[in-house]
């Protein structure tokens, strides 16, 4: 049996196409409100200032054949936080279902009974 989630969410944040004003409000709410940020390549590092002091950053790689951790690494990851009750934001360039793996970690979060909310370009 798993064990019982905490309070914790994890938001999947589409970061945009690299330009940090096209981030949406909500998206950025996210960013200030996280406990830990969890960002890849495709992430504009500009958007990690929004994070409030004392925010832990968790850089996951994922450049083509580079990557630090292994997508399940990233999954165990957000779920581990999101079960220690912890605020996670998952930054994700672009959409974060439409080309990345948005749609697998809110799998994984959901089948963990975790919560999670995917925020969009129209959040």
């Amino acid at each position: 049996m798993s064990t019982p989630v905490k309070k914790g969410i994890c938001y999947l944040v589409g970061a945009g196409p690299g330009d940090p004003g096209l981030l949406t409000l909500k998206g950025k709410e996210c960013i200030e409100a996280a406990d830990v940020l969890v960002y890849d390549y495709l992430c504009n590092p500009e958007l990690l200032r929004h994070g409030k002091p004392g925010a832990e950053r968790v850089y996951v790689g994922k450049k083509a054949k580079a990557h630090t951790q292994t997508q399940d690494q990233i999954n165990d990851l957000i779920v581990k936080l999101t079960r220690e009750g912890k605020t996670v934001t998952r930054l994700k360039g672009g959409d974060p279902v439409l080309f990345g793996r948005g749609a697998e970690e809110a799998a994984e979060l959901a089948a963990a009974g975790g919560r999670f909310e995917i925020v969009d370009r129209k959040s």
